[in-house]
């Protein structure tokens, strides 16, 4: 079985379908051009079999490519063609209302993979591009309502074999989440090939409970009048007034949902809580400290540790007995099964099992807050996260108590910094606090951590490794690039005293240096036309220092461009014009903005 990238492009003259071999780059291209032109048998039959026999990678294939061939291969002509595409693209219905409509059917092929859903961070394919710097970033050439000239078709095969490659090279990327899916489709024989992480979990909890119980499970509906309330889980003591009271409180208050299925949290809940020296705040999210511009070294006799609870919210949702009450018991019963099948799947190195079983613990909780899910169970959710803050401030409580400051705490964990004096005492009260609330903590220890906030940090561990995340982070597809080296320049000074200066100067990446934006409406450059994906770098050419990327809509500049050049296509060579000034000037503010200078 050969593997294919497939992409249609569809104007009201013109059709065009697309299938490059992934290997070996041989293509099947089927052209229409005409208001009337329509496939003929032999090609709709070619276009079926390779949909049949081989395995079709797309983006977006489920709700536009697919359904879009097969009307084609119904014999549909250009001029209809583009009326579903339209439809499709700007209608608020969803596909298969729409082709339910227009009484189409459109087989499920069973090889096909649309890989749309599996990334982090829902974005564009041009996006995506820019993410994994693909070599060309290109938005459609031509209004999608204008008609194709005949010397204009080159240019619409050319697009769409760019398409098509960024198409291959984002399936590339996922190689790794696209092979455990084909592990799990044949483990629990359902098509997963195609789902996000939450949407596997769904859809194996339901099957899994239709096994056992015989039952299809649905979303549960609550009226505009529904109402709840937090439960006791009976682990909470606070010492302070301040917590007592926020606790007292909250078993009284009485919690709703926003029509968009959100639980409602009340002003007084979200308020900043002040303990010891820090200040935190909670939320449906989590438990979140409020710290900015920090940097804490454990010098001498001076300790950094960094405490999480292993599985935090399994933990929660199996001690409290939690589930979504449409599922009820058989739920929890199943749920505990998982928890207890990756944990042996870990200590027995059994990665693809561990691994599929974290998607399922993890994806799962995302379907708790959405109201479209069968896992759908805001009070759950609720008292989930609630019980997990509360559990932590119970912690951060007692060490500052005793004199342990904490200096970050995150949803499942805290970072402490401490005096070798205090040691026996930070032993008991992580012991006393795990028995209480049974949950397990597991200790990392630092050198130093710097940070911006809570969500964007360099800590660097005893061994000299460093744990980055946010704007630290290494680059990936959840995240747009935006001048990379500025952040690994000021990791590299934190962990190594690498200069500033060096690490920018030394690097002859340029994808380290680009910054790639969304820009609404697209975005011009000197009056050209770039799209509404844009890449550009910071230069130092005399003749852009008065220059911006601008809005095509209105003329207003593009934020943070003045002075940059645009690089839709990736050169072969670095480019002699980037501003090194600017990168390692904007590195030492960061450097300041993580409380280091």
């Amino acid at each position: 079985m050969n593997t294919y990238i497939i992409d249609t492009e569809c104007y009201k003259n013109y059709w065009l379908f697309l299938a490059v071999n992934h290997k070996t780059g041989s293509k099947l291209e089927i052209e229409l051009f005409g208001e009337d032109a329509k496939l003929s048998e032999e090609q709709a039959k070619k276009i079926e079999r390779l949909l049949l026999n081989h395995e079709t990678i797309s983006f977006n294939g489920l709700n536009y490519d697919i359904p879009m061939i097969c009307a084609a291969m119904d014999v549909w002509n250009c001029k209809k063609l583009h009326k579903l595409s339209t439809k499709i693209i700007t209608s608020q219905k969803v596909t298969w209302q729409i082709l339910r409509e227009h009484k189409l059917n459109v087989p499920a092929y069973k090889y096909h993979i649309d890989i749309i859903e599996l990334p982090i961070g829902q974005a564009s394919l041009k996006i995506y591009g820019g993410r994994i710097h693909t070599k060309k970033m290109q938005d459609l050439p031509i209004d999608p309502n204008a008609l194709i000239q005949d010397t204009e078709r080159s240019l619409m095969r050319k697009y769409c074999r760019n398409d098509t490659q960024v198409t291959g090279e984002l399936f590339d990327a996922l190689r790794g989440q696209i092979d455990l899916r084909k592990e799990m489709t044949t483990q629990y024989g359902i098509n997963l090939n195609s789902k996000s992480d939450a949407q596997i979990a769904e859809a194996i909890i339901k099957s899994e409970l239709y096994e056992q119980t015989g039952e299809h499970y649905r979303p549960k509906q609550y009226d505009a009048n529904y109402t709840f309330s937090y439960r006791n889980p009976e682990i909470i003591q606070f010492k302070t007034q301040v917590l007592c009271d926020i606790f007292d409180q909250l078993l009284y208050e009485t919690f709703t949902l926003k029509d968009n299925g959100s639980v409602e949290l009340p002003q007084w809940l979200v308020a900043p809580i002040t303990i010891g020296k820090g200040s935190y705040q909670m939320g449906i999210g989590g438990l979140h400290s409020r710290e900015t511009a920090q940097h804490i070294e454990a010098a001498g006799d001076f300790y950094l540790s960094d405490f999480d609870v292993a599985s935090y919210y399994p933990s929660i949702i199996l001690h409290q007995r939690l589930f979504p009450e449409t599922m009820g018991e058989p739920f929890l019963n199943l749920y505990r099964e998982i928890v207890k099948k990756r944990i042996t799947a870990k200590h027995t190195k059994d990665k693809v099992t561990a691994d599929t079983l974290k998607i399922v613990l993890n994806g799962s909780f995302g379907k708790f807050g959405s109201k479209y899910s069968s896992l759908y169970s805001p009070q759950l959710l609720l008292q989930t996260t609630i019980t997990g803050q509360l559990s932590l401030l119970m912690l951060i409580e007692e060490l500052e108590l005793n004199g342990i400051q904490v200096v970050s705490a995150n949803t499942d964990g805290i970072v402490t910094h401490y005096h070798e004096s205090q040691i026996p005492a930070l032993q008991d009260i992580l012991f006393n606090w795990e028995i209480t609330t049974s949950y397990t903590l597991e200790q990392t220890d630092y050198r130093e951590i710097a940070s911006r906030d809570v969500n964007n940090y360099i800590a660097v561990k005893l061994d000299g490794k460093t744990k980055c995340k946010g704007c630290f982070g290494e680059a990936s597809l959840s995240k747009n690039p935006d001048g990379l080296i500025i952040y690994e320049a000021v990791a590299q000074f934190i962990a190594n005293g690498t200069p500033i200066e060096k690490t920018v100067t030394d690097c002859d990446d340029i994808r380290k240096f680009v910054t790639v934006r969304r820009v609404t409406g697209g975005a011009l450059f000197q009056g050209d036309y770039l799209g509404k994906a844009v890449r550009f770098y910071h230069s130092n050419s005399s003749s852009l220092a008065d220059m911006s990327l601008v809005y095509a809509k209105n003329g207003n500049k593009v934020p943070m461009s003045q002075g940059c050049r645009p690089l839709m296509n990736l050169p072969d060579s670095f480019p002699d014009d980037v501003d090194f000034y600017y990168y390692y000037t904007k590195a030492k503010e960061v450097l300041k903005g993580v409380g280091y200078i």
